[in-house]
C-alpha cells in the first residue's frame, strides 16, 4: 500500500540554536541529493550510521528515496536547499505495529536538534499508520544519537551487545513527552529571538543623509539611546550617517553582523536580503512597506522574502513594521524610527499596529509602567506572537506580556503556547475586530453561533489570556500586574476619604464579581481607635474628608493585616493640594497583598505612589483588579488531561468517513450517523430509517411506543423549520398518518424518515463542533432546542479538549444551573455530559474531515445522556499546501 506524498509533514522548524531548517518527507526525486549527502558525510558520521564504511551508493541504497509512506517512511532535513539529515522507519509485514528507525546527520547539523526534529516527524507519521513502537540500534559510543532517543520522554528500554545499544520504546503521547517537547520549543524560540532583541551587532541598510528618512532616524535613535553593541550603516553613496561610518555593502564591513535593519524601497528589499544572507546575518527587521498589505503583487513579494529567509535558516520581523526596542540598560536597543523610548521595566509588548503601539509607550510611562522589550510585528510574515510569547516566557527581564492583535496566524498553536506560558507569566491582549459583520452564514446551529469574536473570547478564556476591550483597559491591568502580587481571592477592602467614590468602588466590585471583605472585629476596633466619630469603619471605610496621611498609613496597615482581606483599593480626593504628596508617600509601599490607589484630580503625584498603581477613577481600579483576580484563579486551576477512550472503534469511524469522502462528502445519512455514534461511545436512542409508512409502522412497533418520527432528506437540514417532526406517536395508526402527512407536505424533499423511541425527561442541551479556517475545530456547548440561536447561551473551546476544558465549557453556560437541579428538579448526570463532550473531541481527532457536528438536543438525564438529533457533515481534506510558517 502506497499513499500520496504526505505534505502535512512538511515544516520549517526552529532548532535549539535558533536557526531554522526544512523538514519534509522524502521523495523519489531525492535520490541524487541523497547520494551527494552520503558522499559528503564525514567518516565518523558514516560509521555512526552504518557501523562500517559503505560507499555512497551502498549507503543511499539503505536509505531509499522511494517509500510507501505507510510501512516505510523517510524524512529529510534541508538547509540552503542541501540535505543535512535523513531518517527512516521500516515496519515489517509480520509486525506492522513495530518499526526500526535509523538516522544520518551531517556534521554541521549535529548537536543542534536536527535528529530530534526528524524523530518527531517519524513519530507523527508512524502514529497515523498504527505503528506503536520504535526500535533502534546505536553504537555505544554514539552519545549524541542516544541522547536524542533518551530525551524524548518515552519509556526507553535498552540492552547492550558487542559495542551497540538496542533500544525499544512506545511512541504513544505521554505527559512527560509533551512537557519536554514544550520545553524544547521554548528554548528554541528564545534562541531564535535573541539576535532580534539582544544583538551584539546591528547593520542599518538604507539610511541616508536626508532629514526625516526612516533609516537615518533609526540610526539616530540607536546612537541616541546608547546601543551597547556594534553599529554599522550600509549606504554606497555616503561615508557616514549621523556620525556612524557608512559602508558600500554588508560584505565590506568585514565583521560578523547579527541583526540587519532594512529600510529601503520595497523593490530593493530582496536584493538587500540576499546580501544579508550571503553575509551570514542571523536575523533581519524589514521596516519597508509595500508588501502583502498592498494587494496580490505585494503578497507575492512578501512570500519571496519568506522563502529566502526559510531557505537560509534565519528569522525576519515584518515587513511593514516599525522595528524593535529593548530597554534593558545593558542593551539599550532603539531599533525604530519613532522618538519615544520607554523606561526600563518588566513589561513586554507586541503590536501588529506599529504606530499605535509606539504611541502608547508614552501613555504607559504615566502609569509607572516600564518595558523590557517592545516589537512591532507588521505583516507577521515570519516572526509572530507564537515566537514572541515563548521568548518572553524565558526572558528573565519580562514578567507581563501585552499583545495588540489584529489577526491570528495559528490560533490553535497560539492557544497551546499561551496556556503553558500563562501559568507563570500573565498575558494581556486586545484583539481588534469584535464586529461579526464579516461572519459567514452557516448551515448548522454550531456554525451559526460560532462567530469569530465569540470563539476568540473563549479561546482566550481557555488559554488564560486576559482579554481587554480597549488599550486603556490593557494598560490599567498591566500597571497592576507589573507592580503588585496577584490577588489571593475576591475579598476587597476599600479605604477612602469620601463616601461617594467608596460607593462607586463597592458597586464596581459587585458588578465585577468581587466581594466586599467582611472585616473582623479586631480590624473595626483598631480602626475606630484612631478615626473620628463621624468616620465609618464598615467596608468601605470612610475616614471622611479630614483624613490625614498618618490616618491613611495606619488604616492601610490594619487592613493589610486582616486575614479576611485579599486586596485593598485606596481612594483619595484631595482637600488641600499640599496633602496629596503626603498621602501618596503614606500609601506607597511594597505589599504581600494586592494594593491599588485612586487619586482623583491629584495630578503630579501618581509617580510617587510606585509601586502602587494609580487610577483616576475607582471603577477602573476595580475593573483591573477583577481581571487580575480571574487570571489568578485560572492560574491555580490544574491544566487537565486529554482523556483517551479505549472503547472507541477507530476502524468503524474511519470507514464511514472514508466512504463519505470518496463520494465527495456532505451530510451523512442517518444510519451512518448512528453507526458513528455507536463507534464513538456516544449514547443515542435506537434509530430506524424508514422509506415508507408501513416500514415506519413496523419500526415503531419493534421499538415500542411512544415514538418520534422525523422527516429526512439531504436538503432538510432544520426539520422543525418545515414542521418535519412528529412527537409522542402512541400507536401504529398515528405513525402511518404522520408519515403520509409529512411525505405529502414535503414531496421530493423527503426521502425517508427516522423513527426513534421517545426519551422522557432530562435537560435539553446542545453540543457540537464546527471547523473554521482560523481556529480549526471549535467545540460548542449550550442550551438546546429550537431556540438555541435565539437564546445564544453557548460557550466554545478549541479542540482538543482536556477534562478541565470540558468542565469549564459546561459551567460557562447559564443553563448549567438547570443541570444541578433547579427549583426542586432532580439533578442531571453532568459527568455523562462531560464524557460526551470529551468523546466528541476524540471523534474529531480521529476524523479531521468532519466539518460540522450538531447534537441538538442532547438530553442530559438523571443517569446518562441521549443524543436525540444528530447531524454530521464531512468534507475531504484538501491537499495540504505546505506552509512556510515555522514550527517548534
Amino acid at each position: 500500500m502506497t499513499i500520496a506524498y504526505p505534505a502535512q509533514f512538511e515544516s520549517d522548524v526552529v532548532l535549539r540554536t535558533g536557526r531554522t531548517l526544512r523538514i519534509r518527507p522524502i521523495r523519489p526525486g531525492d535520490s541524487e541529493q541523497l547520494l551527494r549527502f552520503y558522499a559528503d558525510l564525514s567518516p565518523a558520521s558514516l560509521h555512526a550510521r552504518f557501523f562500517d564504511m559503505p560507499s555512497p551508493e551502498r549507503a543511499a541504497e539503505s536509505s531509499p528515496a522511494d517509500v510507501d509512506y505507510v510501512h516505510e517512511f523517510g524524512a529529510i532535513a534541508e538547509l540552503k536547499d542541501k540535505i543535512v539529515g535523513v531518517a527512516h522507519y521500516f515496519a515489517s509485514k509480520q509486525h506492522p505495529d513495530v518499526a526500526e528507525v535509523a538516522f544520518a546527520i551531517a556534521d554541521e547539523a549535529q548537536g543542534c536538534g536536527t535528529g530530534t526534529k526528524l524523530l518527531e516527524t517519524l513519530v507523527a507519521a508512524a502514529r497515523d499508520h498504527g505503528i506503536a513502537r520504535f526500535r533502534a540500534e546505536v553504537l555505544s559510543g554514539n552519545q549524541k544519537m542516544l541522547d536524542v532517543f533518551l530525551s524524548m520522554g518515552f519509556e526507553v528500554t535498552s540492552r547492550s551487545a558487542e559495542g551497540t545499544m538496542h533500544l525499544s520504546f512506545p511512541i504513544a503521547a505521554t505527559r512527560e513527552a509533551e512537557q519536554l517537547a514544550a520545553q524544547r520549543s521554548q528554548t528554541a524560540a528564545y534562541a531564535s529571538m535573541r539576535p532580534i532583541f539582544a544583538p551584539r551587532s546591528i547593520a542599518v541598510i538604507g539610511a541616508s543623509k536626508r532629514p526625516g528618512q526612516l533609516g537615518r532616524e533609526i540610526v539616530r535613535n540607536l546612537r541616541g539611546t546608547g546601543f551597547r553593541g556594534a553599529l554599522y550603516v550600509v549606504n554606497p553613496n555616503a561615508t557616514e550617517i549621523d556620525g556612524v561610518r557608512a559602508y558600500p555593502s554588508l560584505a565590506t564591513i568585514g565583521e560578523s553582523i547579527e541583526l540587519a535593519i532594512i529600510a529601503v524601497p520595497a523593490d530593493l528589499v530582496e536584493t538587500a536580503l540576499d546580501d544579508c544572507i550571503a553575509g551570514g546575518v542571523s536575523a533581519v527587521v524589514v521596516i519597508s512597506a509595500g508588501f502583502a498589505e498592498t494587494g496580490e503583487e505585494g503578497r507575492r513579494r512578501e512570500q519571496a522574502l519568506v522563502e529566502k529567509v526559510r531557505n537560509a535558516g534565519i528569522r525576519m520581523v515584518g515587513p511593514n513594521c516599525m522595528g524593535v526596542i529593548n530597554a534593558d540598560p545593558a542593551i539599550q536597543l532603539h531599533g525604530t524610527f519613532a522618538p519615544a523610548f520607554p523606561p526600563s521595566g518588566n513589561v513586554a509588548m507586541s503590536s501588529q499596529s506599529g504606530a499605535l503601539g509606539l504611541a502608547v509607550l508614552d501613555y504607559a510611562r504615566s502609569l509607572n509602567i516600564g518595558f523590557s522589550t517592545f516589537i512591532s510585528v507588521g505583516n507577521k510574515a515570519d516572526v509572530s506572537g507564537n515566537d514572541l510569547i515563548q521568548y518572553w516566557a524565558e526572558d528573565p527581564k519580562t514578567d507581563v506580556i501585552l499583545l495588540y492583535l489584529e489577526s491570528f496566524g495559528n490560533p490553535k498553536k497560539f492557544g497551546e503556547i499561551a496556556r503553558r506560558v500563562g501559568k507563570t507569566k500573565p498575558i494581556v491582549a486586545v484583539k481588534a475586530g469584535r464586529s461579526a459583520a464579516g461572519a459567514k452564514a452557516a448551515s448548522s446551529h454550531t456554525g451559526a453561533l460560532a462567530t469569530s469574536d465569540a470563539v476568540v473570547d473563549d479561546l482566550f478564556r481557555q488559554a488564560g489570556i486576559i482579554r481587554t476591550g480597549t488599550l486603556e483597559e490593557m494598560f490599567d491591568v498591566a500597571a497592576l500586574l507589573a507592580n503588585q502580587p496577584l490577588p489571593k481571592g475576591r475579598r476587597v477592602a476599600i479605604l477612602t476619604n469620601a463616601g461617594g467614590p467608596g460607593i462607586l468602588a463597592a458597586d464596581a466590585c459587585e458588578g465585577n464579581g468581587l466581594q466586599l471583605a467582611p472585616l473582623s472585629d479586631d480590624t473595626t476596633n483598631a480602626l475606630r481607635a484612631f478615626l473620628p466619630a463621624a468616620a465609618s469603619v464598615g467596608n468601605p471605610i470612610d475616614m471622611i474628608a479630614s483624613a490625614t496621611a498618618d490616618q491613611y498609613s495606619r488604616g492601610l496597615d490594619i487592613l493589610l493585616a486582616d486575614p479576611s482581606v485579599d486586596a485593598v483599593v485606596v481612594i483619595y480626593i484631595p482637600v488641600l493640594p499640599t496633602d496629596a504628596a503626603n498621602v501618596a508617600a503614606a500609601i506607597a509601599r511594597p505589599s504581600q497583598k494586592t494594593l491599588l490607589a485612586t487619586f482623583m484630580s491629584a495630578y503630579g503625584v501618581t509617580s510617587s505612589l510606585a509601586p502602587v498603581p494609580a487610577f483616576p477613577f475607582p471603577e477602573r481600579a476595580v475593573n483591573a483588579l477583577a481581571l487580575a483576580t480571574r487570571y489568578a484563579e485560572w492560574r491555580e486551576r490544574p491544566a487537565g488531561e486529554i482523556v483517551a477512550f479505549d472503547d472507541i472503534d477507530r476502524e468503524v469511524l474511519r470507514a464511514v468517513v472514508d466512504v463519505s469522502c470518496e463520494r465527495g462528502g456532505n451530510w451523512l445519512h442517518p444510519l451512518e450517523v448512528s453507526g458513528m455514534l455507536r463507534a464513538a461511545g456516544i449514547a443515542a436512542p435506537t434509530t430506524v430509517f424508514a422509506t415508507s409508512s408501513d416500514h415506519a409502522m413496523d419500526a415503531a412497533a419493534s421499538l415500542g411506543f411512544p415514538v418520534a418520527l422525523k422527516a429526512y432528506g439531504p436538503a432538510l437540514l432544520h426539520k422543525s423549520d418545515v414542521h418535519g417532526v412528529r412527537l409522542n406517536l402512541r400507536d401504529e395508526y398515528s405513525v402511518v398518518v404522520a408519515y403520509e402527512e409529512l411525505a405529502h407536505a414535503l414531496g421530493k424533499q423527503m426521502t425517508g424518515a427516522i423513527v426513534q423511541p421517545m426519551i422522557a425527561g432530562g435537560v435539553e442541551m446542545m453540543i457540537g463542533a464546527t471547523w473554521q479556517p482560523s481556529f480549526g475545530h471549535v467545540i460548542a456547548c449550550g442550551a438546546g432546542g429550537t431556540l438555541v440561536e435565539l437564546l445564544g447561551d453557548v460557550a466554545f473551546r478549541v479542540h482538543p479538549l482536556t477534562d478541565t476544558d470540558a468542565d469549564d465549557l459546561i459551567a460557562q453556560t447559564r443553563c448549567s444551573r438547570l443541570l444541578h437541579g433547579f427549583r426542586g428538579a432532580s439533578p442531571s448526570d453532568v459527568a455523562a455530559l462531560k464524557e460526551t463532550i470529551l468523546r466528541l473531541s476524540a471523534l474529531l481527532e480521529i476524523c479531521p474531515e468532519i466539518r460540522e457536528v450538531d447534537i441538538n438536543p442532547l438530553k442530559v438525564l438523571e443517569h446518562g445522556v441521549s443524543a436525540i438529533d444528530v447531524r454530521i457533515r464531512v468534507e475531504p481534506v484538501a491537499a495540504v499546501t505546505p506552509s512556510r510558517r515555522v514550527s517548534y
